[in-house]
């Protein structure tokens, strides 16, 4: 008599669990995506900032590489801090400001043969012929760009560029984007 009452129990318990885990599955928020049904797609990020001259032919060329995917963001930061003197004397006193490349991509979409990304490129550099050590207060030249972008695979694309403020030249960033296997 208890087996054939355990038999029947068992089976409605086992009912009752099923029950409940499908309504908690169809209680989830319908924009969650699973870890398991998606996967981030990665790719490899060529940058290359130009100073061309007045003849609009490079003239010094910078080259800074960085993986991406669509799961998240990357940061790119290369640079030197510039020593300025503030106060001479005795005891001078320098206050370091921070010149060289910043990359910032993020929101990372694949659409086709190309991707969109939202690029953030702030490049500051001494002006003038003196770079090293100059004899008056320098002039910090800084260009800063951001915006979205979309880039086709495979195929260098300029995606800023401006004019010099100092000279007759312009600066410009390339990007390269490339899907890594």
């Amino acid at each position: 008599m208890r087996k054939i009452m355990l038999l029947p129990s068992l089976a409605f318990l086992l009912l009752i669990s099923t029950n409940t885990t499908k309504s908690q599955e169809s209680n989830e928020h319908p924009n969650t995506v699973k870890a398991s049904d998606t996967s981030a797609h990665f790719f490899h990020l060529e940058f290359v900032v130009q100073e061309l001259g007045a003849d609009a032919k490079p003239v010094n060329s910078r080259s800074y590489s960085m993986a991406a995917s669509t799961a998240r963001g990357v940061s790119m930061r290369t640079g030197s801090r510039f020593p300025i003197l503030t106060e001479a004397g005795k005891t001078s006193a320098y206050q370091y400001v921070d010149l060289g490349i910043n990359f910032d991509v993020s929101d990372v979409r694949e659409t086709g043969n190309k991707i969109s990304v939202y690029v953030t490129a702030d490049v500051s550099s001494l002006a003038g012929e003196n770079k090293t050590i100059p004899t008056n207060p320098p002039v910090i030249r800084n260009n800063r760009w951001q915006a979205p972008v979309l880039l086709p695979l495979n195929k260098p694309t300029i995606v800023f560029a401006s004019d010099a403020l100092d000279t007759k030249g312009s600066i410009q960033v390339i990007v390269t984007a490339t899907p890594v296997q």
